[in-house]
């Protein structure tokens, strides 16, 4: 009996242990300068791949179900301001046939250096690992294209699966005798396909991303728990800024600017302390190195 509640005592104090050694190393990491870093990158390339995406999709799905579809999860990640990108993207895709080739390739690597610099971000949480075994760099060019050709078709799905709402949202379903209405339910379908996409994406971050094999078990405790911290963060985002931000005072015209980098690098300072968590969890002596390898290359 003594030494049962001994242990559960140790429970917390292993815990917190652990959650100390996870803050040293990501600080150790440079974990702020990181996510800054993403956040940067993935603004320059978030407009033109919703570009290319809308400009390709629209071949398939109708150009109004896909803005809103897009405005939708852009919400998602810039609370507030998902409104402004959407419009601008608008804009650029009704001048979209002066393009020509030399700016689709342009768009095209601007849409995938976001992904490349997370995967160099990853190098430098793993980096006690990264030293065993190396990517060959064609797929670290491979990957960003890849995910952005699953983001194109979870988009498609996602679309067809909202069209498929608003046609039963006019007619009425009986079970067991009840009636029941499904108008309103467009909006909660997409809502809920946009958490588990964001699951499933961040899991599959988790995996692919850094350059050492991550248990499945490990990525998508990560996943869920990147996702939990991402739906408070943004509420809480929403909430200060149509209640105490003076961001639009300040600013100015910068404001979308401003709130959409500061937005996206809240999500990627999860996601990077999602992965320092990961790396103390996989790190075979379970115990943090005292400081980067003088071969450790990004």
């Amino acid at each position: 009996m003594v030494h049962k509640k001994q242990k559960d005592k140790g429970l917390p104090d292993q815990f917190l242990g652990f959650l100390l050694r996870v803050l040293r190393g990501f600080k150790r990491n440079q974990g702020l300068l990181l996510s800054g870093a993403v956040a940067y990158y993935t603004l320059l390339s978030i407009v033109p791949l919703s570009i290319l995406a809308l400009v390709v999709l629209s071949h398939f799905i109708g150009a109004e179900r896909l803005f809103h579809t897009l405005s939708t999860y852009l919400e998602m990640v810039i609370p507030g301001y998902a409104a402004t990108l959407t419009e601008q993207v608008r804009v650029f895709l009704e001048h979209r046939r002066v393009i020509g080739l030399i700016g689709f390739l342009v768009m095209l690597f601007f849409s995938s250096i976001a992904f490349t610099v997370l995967e160099n971000a990853f190098s430098v949480i793993f980096y006690h690992r990264v030293r065993i075994k190396r990517r060959h760099f064609l797929i670290s060019a491979i990957i960003p294209y890849v995910y952005i050709l699953l983001l194109g078709l979870g988009i498609v799905l996602v679309s067809f699966i909202a069209g498929a709402i608003e046609t039963l949202e006019s007619r009425q379903l009986m079970v067991f005798g009840w009636s029941l209405q499904l108008q309103g339910t467009t909006g909660a379908a997409l809502y809920m396909l946009g958490i588990i996409g964001e699951v499933l994406m961040l899991t599959s971050i988790y995996l692919v991303m850094p350059m050492v094999k991550v248990t499945f078990s490990h990525a998508l405790l990560g996943g869920i728990t990147a996702t939990v911290l991402w739906e408070i963060t943004r509420r809480v985002l929403v909430w200060y800024y149509s209640v105490l931000s003076m961001v639009n005072l300040i600013y100015g015209s910068f404001a979308t600017a401003v709130v959409a980098l500061f937005s996206i690098e809240a999500v990627a300072l999860i996601l990077l302390f999602g992965a320092q968590v990961i790396a103390e969890l996989e790190h075979p002596s379970g115990k943090t190195s005292g400081g980067m390898p003088s071969d450790f290359k990004t």
